[in-house]
């Protein structure tokens, strides 16, 4: 079964609006089709989960899809399984997996993508994508029941990358950081998106969008540079060994 997967970076590129950028992106995925969108707000956490609906809506009404926030369903399960299409918003990483959990929609949202219904994520929502939330850059605020994930795409993928540090920053880069997680994890890599940049996968194929292209950290010391708008097979990219009984993995 092809799935259909979009994975951004973020929320906002530069001093654009809230997904402005990204029209041409969720199109890219849901293809004009009338869908109706089931959206998770659970990475929310400073403001309502109403709030976040109301900020997301309007990008999805504008681009002729409906969305509809899960928690307005007293099932958020049901809210899920009835959806034509899937998007789960930016935030916190942590919260976002330990709500995802707690409601029971980890294995639902897994299956369905699986079967061909669409998926949307930014931020947040990309971290959740992949195996594990290994590489979030976000505080660990919470603790899930584990750091497993949806694992949609193969590999892991750090949002939000951005290369070196400001002035007077005595801290370690972004490079830095994700040269502990290959030294620690190897033969394991890493696929880094940055602002404005999304994954687009058929869970076979992968396609970078955005004009700012992605990173492909092959070890410690080797980087490779993917263009906007190339394709490369997802296996290309190595990730965890992930048992095939999700059950299993999920312990």
């Amino acid at each position: 079964m092809t799935q259909r997967i979009l994975l951004m970076s973020s929320s906002r590129k530069d001093n654009l609006g809230y997904l402005e950028h990204a029209s041409e992106q969720i199109h890219a995925v849901l293809r004009r089709e009338k869908r109706k969108v089931a959206f998770v707000p659970y990475a929310g956490v400073t403001f309502s989960f109403d709030t976040y609906e109301g900020t997301v809506k309007p990008v999805f009404d504008n681009l002729g899809y409906e969305l509809e926030a899960i928690h307005r369903n007293p099932d958020s399960r049901k809210a899920v399984e009835q959806a034509d299409a899937i998007a789960v918003g930016g935030g916190n990483t942590f919260a976002l997996l330990k709500r995802m959990y707690d409601a029971g929609i980890v294995d639902v949202i897994r299956e369905k993508v699986k079967s061909g219904t669409p998926y949307i994520g930014w931020s947040a929502g990309s971290n959740v994508a992949c195996p594990t939330i290994r590489t979030t850059n976000d505080m660990p605020i919470v603790q899930p029941p584990t750091l497993r994930a949806l694992g949609l795409v193969p590999f892991q993928i750090n949002p939000h990358f951005i290369s070196g540090k400001p002035a007077g920053h005595n801290g370690e880069s972004r490079e830095e950081r994700l040269a502990e997680f290959l030294e620690i994890n190897m033969p394991e890599q890493v696929f880094a998106l940055p602002e404005g940049s999304a994954l687009l996968s058929d869970g076979v194929t992968g396609t970078v969008l955005g004009e700012r292209g992605a990173l492909h950290f092959v070890d410690t010391t080797t980087t490779v540079s993917i263009a906007s708008n190339e394709s490369f097979p997802l296996a290309q990219i190595k990730g965890p060994a992930v048992a095939e009984d999700w059950a299993d993995f999920k312990k």
